[in-house]
Parts: C-alpha cells; structure tokens; sequence
C-alpha cells in the first residue's frame, strides 16, 4: 500500500534573488510613494522658485490658488504625461527601487559575505551614503524637468531665446526641447549640488529608519515581537524628516538652479538668493517638504517592508 508511509513532497516557494527583491519591494515603495506625496511637492517647488517679491504668501495660500486656478488635478502636474505615456509616476517609483536595490547592494557588500551580519548604524550610513551618490545622477536630470514642469505658466515659457515659447506637453517634450537647446549637459544641470544633497540625505534617511527600528524592538518586553503596522510607520515617517534636515538648503539652491537658466552656476545661484531674501529664503517650501515627509516616508517604507516579507 502506497499510502500510510509515503513521504510528503515539500513545496518550496521559488527563491527569488537579492536584488530582484530590493527592485521589487523599492518599486512598491515608489508607487505609495507618488500617490501620497507628490501635491506636496509640487508646493515645495512653486514656493522654492517663486520670485522676489514673493507670490505666494505661505503654503496655503500657494494651495489655493493653484486649486483655484488648475483646480486638484494641478497639484499633481507632472506625475503623467498626457501626449507620451511617460510621466513622473514612472520615474519616481523606478528611482525608489534604484535607491533600496542600491542600498541593498551596498549593505550585502558590507556583509563581506556573511549574510547574518548585522550592520553597524555607521556601515548602515556608510550604504546609505553611497546608494544616495548613485541616486544623485538619477535624480538630477528627473528633477531637472519636474521642476521645469511644475513651474510652467499654462500660457507658455520663455525659451533659449528670451522669446515665449508654447508650454511643454509632458516630460518628454520637455527633455527633448532642454536636450536640444542645452545639450545632454543640460540635463544635468546642478549635478554638484544634487550631490551635496542625496549624499547626506540619505546617510540620514537609512539611518535614522534604522535606529529607530532597533529603538522600538529594545524597548520591547519580548524582543522576538515584530515591530507592529504603527510602529513600522512611525520609523518611515520620522526617517523622511531626518532626510531633509541635512538637505533642505542645497535642495533649495538646486531648484532655483535648474529653473532659472541665467545662473552660471550653483555657486551664483546661491550668492544670489542671499542677496535678494537673505538665509530665510533657504527654508522656504519647508512647510510642504514637511508635511510631505511624514505620510510619503512611512507609505514608502510600510510598502517596501510588506513587499520583502511578502517576498520571504
């Protein structure tokens, strides 16, 4: 009888690889991320580049009157292009998984190996740097155009020429007429700067989501308990305010460098913003980036956890 004693056949789940994962869950991340975030950030922008004197009063009166005049739909200007199907959604939810395969890689390198090493914060720091240098050349010429997109007069910009050109249809257009008029430099116009900030921002970011899911599981009677759903959001969100402090002011220079292309350089750009509106105008924007910090990051990074467990 080939019954009583036959032998289960364990089915495996398919392993799936190291960084597949990282890509997957970060891009996961990415999706929680535009769908939450992205209002806020195109009021970040409008009050980081708006003129001297200022248009806008504070964050809301920026959000009324962008509601007023575009209604909802334009706080989430630049997510999708109409004409080419390529939007913003797309390349912020590809540069989340860019920034957690990254972080991944260079975590799993750290290891030297030993897949149960536990990292250091400063070598989690050390990974969180270096994915946010890889992540400085995805997101200069990202941003560049986001930021070109999300400032544009409906009525048209002003091109190469000082003339008033028809507004861009999307990010396409928009690369393509910056490419041709700049060159592919062009597109990576304050790449130096950018630098400046996602290197430190990101060393923050991990480490700060890290340590504060290391400080939530010690404090626990039972340290085999997992962390629960708020706990892990509190860490995400909190980790997205510890990402912009170290960055907000070079965030600032490289917004109003990209924009306005009579700046020579981010240098200038600086200098400049000094002298019209002195160290105050290095905060502004920060209401939005703030209250965009909190529920963006812990979206992010509840989705990334849930994704890797999933993924298990």
């Amino acid at each position: 009888m080939a019954t009583a004693n036959a032998e289960l056949i364990e089915v495996k789940k398919p392993v799936i690889p190291a960084l597949a994962r990282d890509l997957i869950a970060g891009t996961i991340g990415g999706w929680a991320q535009v769908v939450v975030g992205h209002p806020f950030d195109t009021l970040k922008v409008r009050l980081q580049t708006q003129p001297t004197p200022p248009i806008y009063r504070n964050a809301m009166d920026c959000f009324s009157s962008l509601v007023k005049q575009e209604g909802p739909k334009g706080l989430y200007r630049g997510v999708a292009s109409p004409l080419a199907g390529i939007g913003f959604w797309q390349v912020i939810v590809l540069g989340n998984a860019v920034v957690f395969m990254s972080m991944g890689y260079f975590s799993r390198m750290l290891q030297w190996g030993d897949s149960t090493k536990v990292l250091s914060l400063a070598e989690v720091g050390i990974a969180g740097g270096l994915a946010g240098t890889v992540m400085a050349f995805f997101n200069c010429p990202i941003e560049l155009l986001k930021v070109k997109l999300q400032v544009q007069d409906p009525a048209g910009v002003i091109g190469p020429t000082g003339k008033l050109e028809p507004a861009y249809k999307g990010v396409l257009d928009c690369g393509i007429r910056t490419a041709r008029a700049q060159g592919i430099r062009g597109l990576y116009r304050g790449i130096g700067v950018t630098l400046l900030r996602d290197s430190p921002s990101y060393v923050s970011y991990f480490v700060t989501y890290e340590g504060l899911k290391r400080l939530m599981q010690a404090m626990k009677k039972n340290p085999e308990e997992p962390l629960s759903t708020v706990e892990l959001l509190i860490a995400g969100g909190l980790s997205g305010f510890g990402a912009w402090i170290p960055a907000y002011p070079q965030d600032v220079i490289k917004s109003r460098y990209q924009n306005d292309t009579r700046y020579t350089s981010a240098r200038q750009a600086f200098r400049s913003v000094m002298k019209e509106a002195g160290p105050k105008a290095f905060v502004n924007g920060v209401g939005p980036t703030m209250a965009r910090a909190f529920p963006a990051n812990a979206a992010t990074f509840f989705a990334y956890e849930m994704a890797m467990k999933a993924m298990s």
